[in-house]
């Protein structure tokens, strides 16, 4: 493995060093050096995430004005402890409560909710919503037992949206447990992804075949498969995602791909044009289209999909003025 890095064990501490030295609007918080927080605060709900580290720019990237007050890190592919939450939420907190919007995992399920208990002996009200985009990690009957994917993006920027426009903690919690309830992703991965500090693949991916459904740290998928073409897979993973919405009437809908780490903008592009032709075959209109690395998983091989069930109010949100530090237009 050829990767450009100091220390493996301390590449975290590295790449936020290097993360805040870029982004003059977010420090490091003087309570934790593994929250980062917006320099300036606005007198509003504080909106926090939290997350293991190695899928850039999620969750760090994702902080910003209009969208997330204060961030969480986790070692990679590890949850933050509690007192890295705990530490988000006191930076994020202006008196007018605090959204934690994360993925659905059981170290962050586990420490969150610790640090709310925390929170609460520091006088700070917070309120939660967990990602479940993942259609592959479980079952449709046992929904609330899936994971959050790239599809926390969308939780994100509304809920972020929400809270800057003046809305109460209860008006944040609301329209980010909204946009979880109308969101959908699936993963194809080619090749393994590895962790720095250990140097070597954390799972196996068969020259010719791919794995349909894997999760963002290799969570085994819905099956493993001889590697079709661009436009076979572009169309198994709408027909997947369309299957478990089981819309009964034509939608407006968001299309998000975004890479897994290692796949080229230009694999992204052929799968995004077969899935948007698909979808316009089915009837749906698709009024916004992202494609680019938004939620990653190291150096994986592969790519996510994420449809997203729009009304007039999540439109308006994502619309909204805002401005993610890590996904600056230069």
């Amino acid at each position: 493995m050829q990767i450009f890095v100091n220390d493996p064990d301390f590449i975290v501490e590295d790449m936020l060093k290097g993360f805040t030295a870029a982004h003059p609007e977010v420090i490091l918080s003087p309570l934790n050096d593994r929250v980062v927080t917006l320099k300036d605060k606005k007198e509003k709900v504080g909106v926090i995430t939290g997350g293991g580290s190695g899928h850039e720019p999620a969750f760090l990237g994702y902080i910003g004005e209009g969208m997330l007050d204060a961030v969480a890190i986790g070692e990679v592919f590890a949850s933050p402890p509690a007192q890295g939450f705990l530490d988000a939420m006191i930076e994020a907190d202006n008196g007018q409560g605090v959204a934690c919007l994360f993925g659905n995992y059981a170290g962050d399920n586990m420490n969150v909710k610790m640090a709310i208990q925390m929170a609460e002996e520091e006088d700070i009200e917070v309120n939660y919503v967990v990602a479940t985009d993942d259609i592959a990690s479980s079952p449709k009957a046992t929904r609330e037992k899936r994971h959050g994917i790239a599809g926390g993006y969308f939780m994100w920027k509304v809920g972020g949206a929400k809270a800057a426009a003046g809305g109460t903690l209860a008006d944040v919690i609301e329209v980010a447990q909204k946009v979880v309830d109308r969101t959908r992703s699936i993963c194809v991965g080619l090749t393994p992804c590895t962790i720095p500090a250990v140097g070597k693949p954390n799972f196996l991916i068969d020259l010719g075949t791919m794995e349909f459904g894997i999760g963002h740290h290799g969570e085994t998928g819905i099956e493993k498969k001889a590697l079709g073409n661009g436009q076979e897979i572009a169309i198994e993973m709408t027909k997947a995602i369309l299957t478990d919405f089981e819309f009964d009437e034509k939608k407006k809908l968001a299309v998000m791909i975004s890479g897994l780490g290692s796949t080229m903008l230009m694999e992204q592009y052929v799968i995004c044009g077969q899935v948007l032709e698909t979808l316009k075959e089915q009837g749906h209109q698709v009024e916004k289209v992202y494609v680019g690395n938004f939620v990653t998983s190291l150096d994986m091989g592969g790519i996510s999909l994420t449809i997203v069930d729009l009304d007039e109010e999540i439109t308006q949100l994502l619309d909204a003025a805002g401005q993610a530090v890590g996904l600056k237009n230069y």
